[in-house]
């Protein structure tokens, strides 16, 4: 099973474009398959549906959350698609096996507060302050995932224009940038990032300390110094800016397509979420406001 699946990422990292992100989710879930296969002497062209369900069920008796269960389930349903598809077995056991209803849950969103607390702690009086005030300040105006952010190139912002290009394997949005993120990636671009990559062939816009392109758990962790910093108890990660973006947008007035557009959901009902939140400043509001409240 083990070369199947090598063969099996090497497929959907060159045929389907899958991100080195979900590349690693895949590997992980079939590999822990796999161990549960080999524990209980099975092989994989082997198992049928009832098979399946054990597994399911054991992943559940071991504690895992329904929305990992149900992300397994997903890669296992790929891996055997893929193997029916290239003929290695002649059943799909996945056929007919829902997933687990996840419960959804409310996205943590920051105060405004909170926000101002986060982005006052990284100063501008060197070149590791420059970057990171510039990162956060970046991160809160676009709502982009970190590995979006990651990703990008400097040939990806226009500072002229005031926007950034967010380019995924099958297509691109242009999100804008507010003044404050503008001029904080201005100073960071002119002053910083030239000293810091030492090296004019690298592309990145945001580096590390090496001058090497920034990873998710370097970002993670800027995050999280800076919200200790600020004595913030809310939990803080790259996602939670970002529902905390969306969220500040949709109370201010924003058009909940513009912020569709601006998130890259592919699907207006995950975007909807974010209704919750204005629901509650709108109460908030009438209560303040009107007289009879």
């Amino acid at each position: 099973m083990e070369k199947q699946i090598k063969i099996f990422l090497e497929f959907i990292k060159n045929d389907k474009k899958a991100s080195e992100n979900t590349l690693q989710s895949y590997r992980r879930d079939l590999i822990k398959y796999q161990e549960y296969l080999n524990s209980n002497n099975m092989n994989y062209m082997n198992v049928n549906n009832t098979d399946l369900r054990e597994y399911l069920k054991y992943l559940e008796k071991i504690g895992k959350k329904s929305s990992t269960i149900s992300r397994n389930l997903a890669s296992i349903r790929s891996f055997y698609q893929y193997a029916l598809k290239t003929k290695k077995i002649k059943e799909d056991p996945t056929e007919g096996i829902s997933s687990p209803k996840i419960e959804k849950k409310a996205p943590s969103v920051l105060t405004t507060e909170e926000v101002e607390l986060l982005l006052e702690q990284p100063k501008n009086v060197d070149l590791k302050g420059i970057r990171d005030k510039a990162m956060l300040e970046f991160a809160y105006a676009t709502g982009m995932k970190v590995t979006e952010i990651i990703s990008l190139n400097v040939e990806d912002v226009n500072l002229d224009e005031g926007y950034v290009i967010c380019k995924s394997a099958t297509k691109q949005r242009k999100i804008p940038l507010g003044s404050m993120s503008l001029k904080a990636l201005k100073e960071y671009v002119d002053k910083a990032r030239p000293i810091i990559i030492r090296d004019d062939s690298v592309t990145a816009l945001f580096v590390n300390a090496n001058g090497r392109r920034l990873t998710r758990q370097g970002f993670w962790k800027i995050i999280k110094y800076y919200k200790e910093q600020a004595h913030i108890q809310s939990e803080i990660t790259p996602h939670v800016l970002r529902h905390s973006f969306a969220t500040h947008l949709l109370q201010n007035g924003a058009d909940l397509k513009a912020i569709q557009t601006m998130l890259g959901h592919s699907d207006i009902s995950s975007t909807q979420v974010y209704m919750q939140f204005q629901d509650e400043t709108l109460k908030n509001v009438y209560k303040s406001a009107h007289p009879r409240a």
